[in-house]
């Protein structure tokens, strides 16, 4: 069976590789991620759709299943927030391969996001440089959209506060943070909180361990009855990461996502996926793993474009991992060559289950 899967992942790969992509470069990085979003609601939509997306793209290996606060993931491998911003995409994730999917982030108000070029492709060095400033529909728009409704993988709820001028102002962003996260409470899985965008007005007031607190005990008192993760940035100072998990330990929090975007300096717009992440982003996440040694569920994101790429942070102490930018380079047989790599590299371990190869990468000190 992995065999066929790996020979019908070369073909799609190939063709994807080697023809789409090369004419997808070719045009603006966001009209073409809204062309492929528009694709993808499409083929969410009808039961032949979904067939034929699973026959394509899916692969199941019972090495990779999971049961994580209590949510069963049938495998590691999640689209990370950014790419589905309005919750659009949802019926079809789970038919390409990926294991969980996180929708947003969402705002309590509509946002358009950024003015001027937003997304730009950097193939030399396996990024994207993104500035879109939070664009969705808002919070109320999106609850009406999943109220009530159950997929076939979990779903993460990623909330973020306005991006706007009157949300710079720290009482009014934190108000309306917690207002965004009172209306999103009841949909999803989990919640991730994201303290992290690089690319609003305000800069990141919520990493700064007061705020933060405070932010985090007005949210512990909405009662949230799910997992709540938070979301850092990858250059986030190690002092400040300390301060964070002992405020998150006193107000149960989950996990940890590690990490969003990279910024180049404070002086220019916008941060970096990708390639130019992934270092960082493995740096913050054996940092947080060693400090805590399971006492909170960590997520990997940032650099992932193969089944080493997934093992390495699996191994620094994820529990799960997220693709987006990888994605965008590899294509869509992505998340099945990953998930059958990872199969193999733990067979090859002696692991019968990924749970087992959490952290087993960091060396004892």
């Amino acid at each position: 069976m992995d065999s066929i899967v790996k020979a019908r992942n070369f073909v799609i790969g190939g063709i994807y590789t080697s023809f789409v992509k090369k004419i997808c470069f070719m045009f603006d990085a966001e009209k073409m991620h809204m062309l492929f979003a528009d694709i993808g609601k499409i083929l969410g939509r009808y039961k032949a759709s979904r067939f034929l997306s699973r026959i394509l793209f899916d692969y199941g290996n019972a090495t990779l299943e999971q049961k994580i606060m209590g949510i069963n993931f049938r495998n590691p491998i999640g689209l990370s927030a950014g790419f589905d911003k309005n919750a659009e995409l949802p019926d079809i994730m789970n038919e390409i391969g990926f294991g969980f999917a996180e929708v947003g982030s969402i705002t309590m108000e509509e946002c358009l996001g950024n003015p001027g070029k937003r997304l730009a492709r950097l193939p030399d060095s396996g990024s994207i440089w993104v500035n879109l400033g939070l664009n969705n529909i808002g919070a109320k728009a999106v609850h009406s959209k999943l109220k009530n409704r159950r997929f076939g993988m979990p779903i993460g709820i990623s909330i973020a506060k306005t991006n706007c001028r009157r949300t710079a102002d720290t009482k009014e962003g934190m108000k309306d943070f917690v207002l965004a996260v009172k209306e999103l409470k009841d949909i999803g899985d989990y919640i991730t909180l994201n303290v992290s965008c690089p690319n609003t007005f305000g800069g990141l007031p919520f990493h700064k361990p007061a705020l933060y607190e405070k932010l985090i005990k007005k949210i512990s008192k909405l009662k949230v009855k799910k997992p709540i993760f938070v979301k850092l940035s990858p250059d986030i100072k190690r002092r400040d990461i300390d301060r964070i998990i002992s405020i998150s330990r006193r107000f149960g929090i989950s996990g940890f996502i590690c990490s969003n975007l990279t910024k180049e300096n404070e002086k220019k717009s916008g941060g970096f996926s990708g390639k130019l992440v992934e270092k960082k982003a493995n740096s913050l996440l054996e940092y947080i793993y060693k400090k805590t040694r399971g006492k909170f569920v960590l997520i990997g994101s940032g650099g992932i474009f193969s089944a080493e790429d997934a093992y390495k942070k699996i191994r620094l102490g994820a529990s799960l991992v997220q693709i987006f930018t990888g994605m965008i380079y590899k294509g869509p047989s992505l998340m099945s060559d990953v998930n059958i790599g990872l199969a193999k590299l733990l067979k090859a371990d002696g692991y019968t289950n990924i749970s087992q190869a959490i952290g087993k990468g960091i060396k004892n000190e």
